[in-house]
């Protein structure tokens, strides 16, 4: 494929120290380098102190300002032949100046994972309801994704689940569609003779970016409900909580007499992991791939967690420890696996095969790839085959555009004053 010009519309500037989507922005960016592409990364956002540097990449950084025009001298300036969307709200927020001033680039979005879904079981888990799939139909969240998701030429889908439910519930074209998951390098016998062996390791731990809601109701059930029945029946052995941006709520359940231990961030998410024997997720609710539970199979460490919390990853093949939904069985399960080296060393050894043979970078990224070129040499027929799409577009872009603009106006009076 001949070299393109590819504007990417961040959400935030990526903290793949922090969070899984910023491991995989970094991961999508690589990719398209690696076909010798022209980056520009542009976005709103604040940069932060652990912002990934971008320029390193080789990658233009470039920061935007929302409901301006100034997106449109940008715009005209570049003339990307791609855009890439970070989540569906850039694509509302800048979709109708990219289709008013670049009407031929290729619009990509990047779903990260479907917020409708994720947004749907939270709301059942709120209001302590068995979670029905039918609930997501009436998420004015859902509504919004998947307008998106029509609007946009194609859209990059991260779980296999989540793949299903747009093709056979939603009804989406998959021409629409393109499953690529993390794109994660191959685990060697050399990795493999690295990692921490069983009797090196100590302790539970959980990680997560608790700017993410379902990081922190982890944490609630951990503490609640998981650890007063691990820590009685493996007295001694401590639970060890990491994450990015942890507030005053979650540190205050530091307790050292309960050997519940908050450490805050992690310089190195892969070496917190490792020092650790397993890996505890029990993720109540959420959508899309879980970085912790790959970060885990990386670093050699059997975890326990949930359906929600594997959901997409493993497949036919086994977990790389347990899945389970009941939390009576959860401690008990994780006290067998901690204190059983044979066990343990079995379910480890399953997450190589979970990496090698589901997430290994090339298998998925070939289809991207082809995918693409095929828009590339085709977009004409392409878009009139997503005529929903273009009438999406028409509609919802107008209603957005004149928003934007009063904003705008809205601003620059106050500005004024």
């Amino acid at each position: 494929m001949k070299s393109k010009k590819i504007l990417i519309i961040g959400l935030v500037w990526p903290e793949p120290d922090s969070s899984a989507a910023g491991t995989r922005i970094i991961q999508l960016i690589k990719l398209l380098l690696a076909e010798t592409h022209q980056l520009i990364f542009a976005c709103a956002a604040g940069k932060g102190p652990y912002s990934f540097d971008l320029s390193g990449l080789g990658v233009a950084e470039q920061t935007i300002s929302l409901n301006h025009s100034s997106f449109d001298a940008f715009l005209q300036e570049i003339n990307p032949e791609i855009v890439i969307y970070d989540r569906f709200v850039t694509e509302e927020q800048y979709g109708w100046r990219i289709a008013e001033h670049c009407p031929d680039a290729i619009t990509i979005l990047d779903t990260e994972d479907l917020h409708g879904l994720r947004k749907a079981r939270q709301q059942a888990h709120k209001h302590q309801k068995d979670f029905n799939p039918d609930a997501v139909f009436s998420d004015p969240v859902t509504i919004r994704e998947i307008s998106a998701i029509m609007r946009c030429d194609l859209s990059l889908i991260i779980s296999e689940a989540e793949m299903l439910l747009l093709l056979e519930k939603f009804r989406i074209d998959p021409s629409l569609l393109c499953y690529l998951p993390f794109l994660e390098e191959p685990i060697k016998p050399a990795d493999i003779l690295q990692w921490k062996k069983y009797q090196d390791r100590e302790g539970f731990m959980f990680i997560g970016n608790f700017l993410h809601e379902p990081n922190w109701n982890t944490v609630q059930v951990l503490k609640t409900r998981i650890w007063p029945v691990l820590s009685k029946i493996l007295p001694g052995v401590g639970m060890h909580i990491y994450g990015a941006y942890c507030s005053q709520k979650i540190t205050q359940l530091h307790n050292v007499k309960e050997r519940f231990y908050v450490h805050g961030r992690a310089d190195d998410s892969l070496e917190a992991i490792s020092m650790h024997r397993i890996l505890l997720a029990p993720i109540l609710f959420g959508a899309g791939l879980k970085g912790k539970l790959i970060h885990a199979m990386r670093t050699g460490t059997p975890s326990v967690t949930t359906t929600i919390g594997a959901e997409g990853m493993q497949g036919e093949l086994e977990w790389n420890g347990l899945v389970t939904d009941d939390l009576e069985e959860f401690p008990q399960f994780a006290a067998q696996l901690y204190t059983n080296k044979e066990l343990w060393t079995q379910y480890r050894n399953n997450g190589i095969a979970i990496i090698n043979e589901r997430f290994e970078k090339t298998k998925s990224s070939k289809a991207f790839i082809s995918m693409l070129h095929n828009i590339l040499t085709n977009l004409e027929q392409h878009r009139k085959h997503n005529f929903t799409g273009r009438i999406l577009r028409f509609q919802t872009m107008n209603s957005t555009k004149y928003m934007s603009l009063w904003i705008e106006q809205k601003n620059a009076a106050d500005q004024s004053r």
